[in-house]
C-alpha cells in the first residue's frame, strides 16, 4: 500500500508539473500574441490654485485679495477594445457664486478605427479655436483670452457627435460635428468644423497644445466655423513656436473671431461682435532651479456692433518645472474700457498635473 500511495503521490506531480508548465505556456503565448490588445484604465489629475488680488479702476471700486481653488480634475481613460475606447473626466471648481461644484467635464464614447476615420459621441470640446482645443491646463498664459467667446454648455463643451481624421501623423487635421448648440426656438442644432494645417512638426490626435516649449517646432494654421438656426461663428488662429537651440523658444500666436450672433462678445447677444488676440513668449534655455522661465505678453481686443469695446494686456512670468505638468505662472491682466471691465488683476498661480 504504502508503494502505491507513493508511486500515486509521484504520478500526481508529475501531471501537476505537466499542467502548469502547458498553462505557463498559454499564458506566456496568449501575452505576447496580445500584449497590445488586452483593454487598460488609466488614471489622472489636474489642479491649477492661485492668489488673486484684484483693484477696480473706479474710485470707488475698491479692492480685493482672495485665495482660490480654480480647478481640480480627475481624468480616467479606457479601452474596451483595440478600436473603442471611453473617456470621463470631471471638474471640480468654485463658481461665480462662491460655490464648490462638481461637473461632468467630459465623457466620451471614442470609435477611433484609423488615422482617417474617428467618431466620437458624449461631451467634449466641439471643431473650435486653438485656445478652447487647449484649454487652461495647455495655454501660454494662464488666464483664458477674454476674445473666445464660442457658445458652449460648460468649460467650452457642448453634447454632441464628431467625425474627426488626420494625415500624416497630423500634418492636416478636420474635425466636423453636430452639437446641441444654445436653445433656439426651433431647437436647431449647431454644426462645427475645424481644419488644420501643420508646416513644420505634426500635432496628432483631437486636441493640441498653445505651447510645446520646445519639444516641437510648430507652423500652423486653423480655420474654424460654426452655425445654428442662421447664426454663425468664424475663426482662424495662427502659432508659430521655433526652438532655436541654445538661443532658447520662441513663441507667436495670434487669432481672429467673428460672431454673428452665435456665441460672442454681447452679453445679451443680441448684436454681433468680434475681437482678436496677438501673443509673443520666449522660453529661456538655460534653468534656473529645478525649472526655466518664460516671459509672455498677449493684447486682445474686442468690439460689438453697437460701439462698445474693450482691450485686455496680460504679462505673464512662467516658470516651467515639467512642462504643463508642473509650472508656476505670475500674471498681471490690465483691462481698459468697459466691454471686459476696467479691473486690474493680479494672480499668482500654480498648476500640476499627472
Amino acid at each position: 500500500m504504502k508503494t502505491s500511495y507513493s508511486a500515486s503521490r509521484q504520478t500526481c506531480r508529475s501531471l501537476r508539473r505537466g499542467l502548469a508548465s502547458a498553462l505557463a505556456l498559454a499564458v506566456g503565448s496568449y501575452g505576447t500574441a496580445h500584449a497590445l490588445e488586452l483593454p487598460g484604465v488609466t488614471v489622472g489629475a489636474g489642479m491649477r490654485t492661485s492668489f488673486v488680488s484684484e483693484e477696480s479702476a473706479a474710485p470707488d471700486g475698491g479692492s480685493s485679495n482672495d485665495f482660490s481653488l480654480d480647478s481640480i480634475r480627475l481624468y480616467v481613460n479606457g479601452q474596451v477594445n483595440e478600436n473603442i475606447g471611453f473617456t470621463f473626466n470631471t471638474e471640480y471648481y468654485t463658481d461665480v457664486n462662491d460655490e464648490e461644484t462638481l461637473s461632468v467635464l467630459d465623457a466620451i464614447a471614442r470609435f477611433e478605427y484609423s488615422d482617417v476615420f474617428n467618431i466620437w459621441a458624449g461631451r467634449f470640446l466641439p471643431p473650435s479655436d486653438r485656445s478652447n482645443l487647449s484649454g487652461p491646463y495647455y495655454l501660454t498664459t494662464w488666464n483664458f483670452p477674454p476674445v473666445q467667446a464660442y457658445p458652449a454648455i460648460f468649460a467650452g463643451r457642448d453634447d454632441g457627435v464628431a467625425y474627426w481624421g488626420q494625415v500624416g501623423g497630423g500634418q492636416f487635421k478636420w474635425q466636423l460635428g453636430v452639437f446641441e448648440g444654445p436653445a433656439t426656438p426651433g431647437d436647431d442644432l449647431l454644426y462645427a468644423a475645424r481644419l488644420t494645417a501643420n508646416f513644420w512638426d505634426p500635432e496628432p490626435g483631437y486636441y493640441n497644445s498653445s505651447t510645446y516649449y520646445g519639444d516641437k517646432d510648430i507652423l500652423a494654421v486653423g480655420l474654424v466655423a460654426q452655425s445654428q438656426d442662421g447664426e454663425n461663428s468664424y475663426s482662424v488662429d495662427v502659432l508659430m513656436e521655433k526652438n532655436l537651440g541654445d538661443a532658447g523658444t520662441v513663441t507667436l500666436e495670434g487669432a481672429y473671431y467673428d460672431y454673428d450672433i452665435l456665441g460672442g462678445l454681447d452679453a445679451l447677444g443680441a448684436e454681433p461682435s468680434n475681437g482678436y488676440f496677438l501673443l509673443a513668449g520666449y522660453l529661456f534655455p538655460q534653468e534656473v532651479g529645478i525649472g526655466r522661465i518664460q516671459p509672455v505678453v498677449r493684447y486682445s481686443y474686442g468690439e460689438i456692433d453697437n460701439g462698445a469695446d474693450g482691450k485686455v494686456t496680460d504679462y505673464n512670468i512662467n516658470y516651467i518645472i515639467s512642462g504643463h505638468g508642473a509650472r508656476i505662472s505670475l500674471a498681471y491682466q490690465d483691462k481698459k474700457d468697459t466691454l471686459f471691465g476696467d479691473d486690474n488683476v493680479f494672480v499668482l498661480g500654480l498648476q500640476l498635473q499627472m
